[in-house]
């Protein structure tokens, strides 16, 4: 299939949505499916308030909507509820396109934890209108399900995760700690943004023996950095240094309560190490009857328990989870138009199409000027 997918999360961001649309693509391209990506890399740009690492990309609709005629896709895929997922969502409606959008975040729980005048309900209204004409939502665990169900959301379906497992291996884990050496033992580890939605504090004033690590940036590390000075903040880390650290930890905490799934949760495990999470979605659907970690209410509990979990155990369950399964997944959650309905669609669009590319060879009148031939 030719696949539109559009994202406000793209590179440079680290995150999950990032991480998982990127290794998706790869795993559908070697599928044989072709893709367009509208980020926003290439449009003007303004930054996130509060998050300037974030940039939003306004007024796109028109590109959007040229690409869209262009490429002539099988099916689009809108990843995000920011203004180029928003734009999207216009074009396919106005053409009467069917479409799949996905829910990555607890956006209303994301938001007021950023904004604390903006109630979660406020959230709820917002990002129902946005995935209302969705024909298939697509959400990775069945505690996100039930809570978005319970919101009134329609078409819901399961889209789940993997992980790379070559990459992240028990084989990294050094006799002398590796990047954690000299630290005390045992090594509580986070890894990923460091913001105020991701609760990082909570880890941070839970009081538990060893050492606190955390690996990331993000606009909450200075102060986190100025209050907990017994913590280690190594900073960014990426592939094999990255596969290090979660292979040398004792025990990987998440204490995100907004996160839907987790993606770290599974590198983790992957690595052989055992995850402690608070009993939301994500960690709820996770973890327990895994042998691979512990959740609670109390996180403190959920750790000491997490620390008792067999290392072997906790490999061989991340070793259930591939990213091939994940992408044909994926595929089969699209809403292309059959066939012969997509020949009729572009047929009928072929006009518009023919208008664009003409608009396109058009020179501007200052080019044409410039390309007058003097009297």
């Amino acid at each position: 299939m030719r696949i539109m997918l559009v994202t406000d999360a793209w590179d440079p961001q680290v995150n999950g949505v990032v991480r998982t649309m990127k290794r998706v693509i790869t795993e559908c391209e070697e599928m044989g499916h072709t893709w367009d990506i509208v980020s926003p890399n290439g449009f003007k740009t303004i930054p996130l308030p509060t998050y300037s690492e974030i940039k939003l990309a306004f007024g796109a609709k028109k590109i959007i909507e040229e690409r869209f005629l262009e490429f002539e896709p099988d099916a689009v895929h809108i990843a995000t509820e920011g203004p180029l997922g928003w734009a999207a969502r216009a074009v396919c409606l106005r053409h009467k396109f069917p479409y799949t959008t996905a829910y990555h975040t607890r956006f209303p729980e994301y938001i007021a934890a950023r904004f604390f005048f903006l109630r979660p309900w406020m959230g709820y209204m917002y990002v129902r209108e946005f995935h209302k004409y969705s024909g298939r939502v697509m959400v990775a665990t069945a505690s996100m399900r039930d809570e978005l169900e319970a919101q009134r959301f329609k078409n819901i379906i399961p889209w789940s995760r993997g992980v790379d497992t070559d990459l992240f291996h028990p084989d990294k884990r050094k006799d002398d700690g590796g990047p954690f050496k000299g630290m005390a033992r045992p090594i509580w580890l986070n890894v990923g943004r460091v913001a105020v939605e991701k609760n990082i504090a909570a880890f941070l004033d839970t009081d538990l023996p060893g050492t606190k690590v955390i690996v990331g940036d993000g606009p909450q590390l200075e102060s986190l950095k100025e209050k907990h000075k017994d913590a280690h903040f190594l900073g960014v880390k990426q592939g094999e240094d990255l596969a290090a650290c979660f292979a040398n930890a004792d025990c990987f905490v998440f204490p995100s309560l907004t996160d839907t799934f987790g993606l770290v949760i599974l590198e983790a495990m992957a690595a052989g190490t055992p995850v402690a999470g608070f009993n939301v979605p994500g960690p709820r659907d996770l973890i327990p009857g895994s042998n691979a970690g512990a959740v609670n209410d109390d996180l403190r509990i959920a750790c000491e328990d997490a620390l008792k979990c067999s290392r072997e155990a906790t490999r061989a369950y991340a070793e259930t989870y591939s990213w091939r399964a994940c992408a044909e997944q994926f595929i089969n959650n699209l809403e292309p138009l059959p066939v012969p309905e997509r020949r009729r669609f572009w047929k009928r669009l072929a006009k518009l199409r023919h208008a664009l590319r003409i608009r396109r060879r058009k020179p501007k009148p200052d080019e044409a000027q410039a390309t007058e031939k003097p009297k």
